[in-house]
C-alpha cells in the first residue's frame, strides 16, 4: 500500500517549464519554500519544519530542530511548505523552477524507493515523501566536491519533481561504467551509483584550461541525470556580462560589435 499521497500533474512549457498538480480532496504536497507560483481557492498552506511524512512525524521536537539546522547548513529554507487541498472538490496548484531549465517529475516507487539529488534541484513531491541530507563518505568528495558535496535524499513510493539548468539527459551506467563530470552538472542519481571526486591528471590544463582542478567519478551500475548549464555557472556569465566594462550599464550599444564600448565613449562624450 502506498505511503505516499498519489497526485496528478501536467508540465508547462519548454526551457521555463513550471509543473501544475491537481489535488484530491485531502491530499498534499510539500515545496521548498518561495517554490509556489499559483493555486487555487481552498488550498491552504503551512510553513512546517520537516518533511511531513510518516517518519518525520514520529521525531521529537529536538529531532526535527536537528533536521531543520542541517538544512539551514546547506543553504536551503529553515521551513518547507505544505499545501493541503481542504475541500471535496479536485484543486489545482503550481510550482515554478528558479531559473531556465526543466523539471524531472520521478516516482520513487519506480526508482527503488530511493533518489540522491543536487541540494538545490528539489522543487516539490507528494506529501509522504522522506527528504533527508546525504553526507558523501569520501573526505575528497567532502573537500573538494563543491556542488555535489551535500546532496539531498529522497525516499518514498510517490511523485518527487525536481529542476535542473539547460538540457536534461538521463544516463544508464553499466557495472563498472565511469562517467567523469563536472560537480554542477549532476542532477540526481540513484544510491547504487558510487560517486567520488577526483584530481585531473594535468595540473598544468587545470589551472590553464579553465576547467577547475577536480571532477566528479560516477561509477555504475545505476542512473544519473546531469544539466547542461549548472546555476552557478549561469549567476556566473551573468555576473560577467554586467560588470563588463566597469561601466555599470550606463553605456549605450553594449550589445554591437565595440564589445560593450559606447558611441559616448569613442567620441570622449558622457
Amino acid at each position: 500500500m502506498k505511503k505516499a499521497h498519489e497526485v496528478d500533474f501536467q508540465l508547462y512549457g519548454d526551457d521555463m517549464q513550471f509543473v501544475e498538480i491537481q489535488l484530491d480532496g485531502g491530499e498534499s504536497v510539500v515545496a521548498e519554500a518561495g517554490a509556489m507560483m499559483y493555486m487555487n481557492e481552498g488550498i491552504v498552506m503551512d510553513a512546517i519544519f520537516g518533511d511531513g511524512s510518516d517518519g518525520d512525524a514520529k521525531k521529537g521536537f529536538m529531532d526535527k530542530m536537528l533536521g531543520a539546522g542541517k538544512r539551514v547548513l546547506t543553504g536551503e529554507s529553515l521551513f518547507m511548505t505544505m499545501f493541503t487541498n481542504k475541500t471535496n472538490d479536485k484543486k489545482a496548484l503550481a510550482f515554478a523552477a528558479p531559473y531556465p531549465g526543466k523539471i524531472i517529475a520521478k516516482d520513487l516507487g519506480d526508482m527503488g524507493g530511493q533518489l540522491i539529488c543536487q541540494r538545490d534541484a528539489f522543487l516539490c513531491a507528494a506529501r509522504g515523501i522522506q527528504i533527508e541530507i546525504a553526507f558523501q563518505k569520501n573526505i575528497g568528495a567532502g573537500l573538494f566536491g563543491g556542488e555535489g558535496f551535500i546532496m539531498q535524499r529522497l525516499i518514498g513510493d510517490g511523485l518527487a519533481f525536481m529542476h535542473a539548468g539547460g538540457t536534461i539527459i538521463e544516463k544508464e551506467l553499466a557495472p563498472g561504467e565511469v562517467l567523469k563530470l563536472d560537480t554542477g552538472c549532476l542532477v540526481a542519481m540513484t544510491p547504487s551509483i558510487n560517486y567520488n571526486v577526483e584530481m585531473v591528471g594535468n595540473v598544468k590544463s587545470a589551472f590553464f584550461g579553465g576547467e577547475g582542478l577536480f571532477l566528479a567519478t560516477l561509477r555504475g551500475p545505476g542512473h544519473v541525470w546531469l544539466q547542461s548549464i549548472p546555476f552557478s555557472r549561469f549567476a556566473n556569465r551573468i555576473l560577467a556580462a554586467a560588470t563588463k566594462g566597469g561601466g555599470g550599464g550606463k553605456s549605450k550599444g553594449e550589445g554591437s560589435l565595440l564589445g560593450g564600448i559606447g558611441i559616448g565613449d569613442l567620441f570622449g562624450k558622457d
